[in-house]
This record gives structure tokens, sequence and C-alpha cells, in this order.
């Protein structure tokens, strides 16, 4: 193997690992990025009455052991309502204090 075809079949394999680890990266951003804000009309927020503004200001959403983002500024994640994202200044029943 010549050292020109060495250099080519090193920098092939490196590419097809980058490649899907940077697609997987992006994928994931934009996933977090498009998470629809959670409805008031979604079953399981009506069951938890979840409301997007707390009736008690020690209780928000961000301060809450559930909401899985405490860096997320206005909307962010929360384990009980996969899929869409929580008020940080919203409440449910299920608040509970993050440590």
């Amino acid at each position: 193997m010549t050292k020109s075809r060495r250099s080519f079949l090193c920098a092939m394999g490196a590419g097809a690992i980058a490649l899907p680890l940077s697609t997987l990266t992006r994928d994931a951003a934009l996933l977090a990025a498009e998470l629809p804000k959670l409805s008031l009309d979604n079953p399981t927020a009506k069951a938890l009455q979840y409301v997007h503004e707390s009736p008690d200001a020690a209780k928000l959403c961000s301060g809450c052991l559930l909401y899985t983002d405490s860096a997320a500024a206005d909307w962010g994640p929360c384990a009980i309502f996969p899929g869409s994202v929580v008020a940080a200044g919203g409440w449910c029943v299920s608040w509970s204090a993050r440590a």
C-alpha cells in the first residue's frame, strides 16, 4: 500500500464515522428545538391540572425535579409530558422541588 492510498483509506474511514455522528447530533438539536408547546387541552395536562402560569411563584416548572432542562429559559422538556415542552413558569399537581 502506498502512502497516498493509506491516507485516502484513513480519511474515508474517519469520514464514515464522522458523518453519522454529526447527523445524530444535528437531528437531536433540531428535535428539541421543534417540540410543540403543551396544550392545555392535552388529556394528561388536564388530569394533572397543568397551567402555563403557576399560581404560586415558589412552585414553577423550572424548579421542579421533573423539568429535565433547568437551563431552558421559557419552555422546556418535562418527564411527564414527553414529545412536548412546558412553560418554565407553569405548574401541575405533580410538581416536586428540585434538590
